[in-house]
């Protein structure tokens, strides 16, 4: 459920000069916020999220999750936990288990929470190196019934850890899944998403997702943007995962260090 990899260095560099160029057209709207749902992770260190907002998934999914991927999720406190002091740690780690090269963690609210339309932030610093894929993401509560593409998914961030200062932005549905997703990248000319926090968000109206990083709206979509229908009329649910190698990134190379965590200080919608 994600996009497959072009992974020469010609895209890499081409990528990384167009992404670093932010739409100086900003329209930026007033709105007003309700916060609806929140996660601020205050939980004692090393225990796991709280399990009447997230699900655990557990196991190396269909065919690593649709993507070819390389790591085993546990409800491990190794691989996920809470750090004591008011975030998230989702740690990949190089160790062989349940059949696979590496470990880690992913959560989603399926069941628990979804919602249509609003503001969805994370605040997040992430992990980096060849191979490592970080995401927080949206998936459509129909999954069960209409399957993927046609449910939707909103990719509100997600990064090659081998381009470290470069997250992407993207929408998938029927006609406009997987490598032909629409996308768009913003980069940071002067440093790099794992080193500091920023805030991840997408704003959702009936006609339109924005995506934002920190106060910079860098994409707009609207229903006449995208090659097939619009399917971002519904509840959708979040999840947030590290993974390891797959279509996206590639495989780890001997540059990866290892254990690669991503930090998530909170998860807040609003209406």
């Amino acid at each position: 459920m994600k996009k497959l990899l072009y992974s020469s260095s010609i895209f890499s560099i081409i990528l990384l000069l167009i992404s670093c160029n932010v739409d100086d057209s900003q329209h930026l709207e007033q709105r007003n916020w309700s916060l609806s749902w929140s996660d601020e992770f205050n939980g004692e260190k090393g225990t796991l999220p709280d399990d009447s907002k997230w699900n655990i998934d557990i196991g190396n999914g269909t065919d690593g999750w649709g993507n070819q991927e390389y790591q085993y999720y546990t409800d491990h406190p190794e691989n996920l936990s809470m750090d004591g002091e008011g975030n998230l740690i989702i740690t990949a780690r190089n160790e062989h288990f349940g059949g696979q090269p590496f470990t880690s963690g992913r959560i989603n609210t399926k069941g628990h929470f979804s919602q249509t339309y609003g503001r969805f932030e994370a605040r997040i610093k992430t992990p980096y190196g060849p191979g490592i894929w970080p995401s927080f993401w949206l998936l459509g509560a129909d999954l069960d019934d209409k399957l993927w593409p046609q449910c939707g998914e909103i990719d509100i961030m997600e990064l090659r850890g081998q381009i470290p200062n470069v997250v992407n932005g993207s929408v998938h549905g029927p006609n406009y899944s997987s490598g032909s997703a629409i996308s768009k990248s913003f980069g940071l000319e002067n440093g790099r998403f794992d080193t500091d926090y920023h805030i991840y968000a997408i704003e959702w109206g009936i006609d339109y997702l924005e995506f934002y990083v920190d106060d910079t709206l860098y994409q707009k979509l609207t229903p006449q943007d995208l090659p097939g229908n619009w399917v971002f009329d519904h509840d959708f649910f979040i999840i947030l995962n590290v993974a390891v190698g797959g279509n996206y990134v590639g495989f780890p190379t001997s540059k990866t260090p290892f254990p690669q965590q991503m930090v998530v200080d909170y998860v807040r919608v609003y209406n």
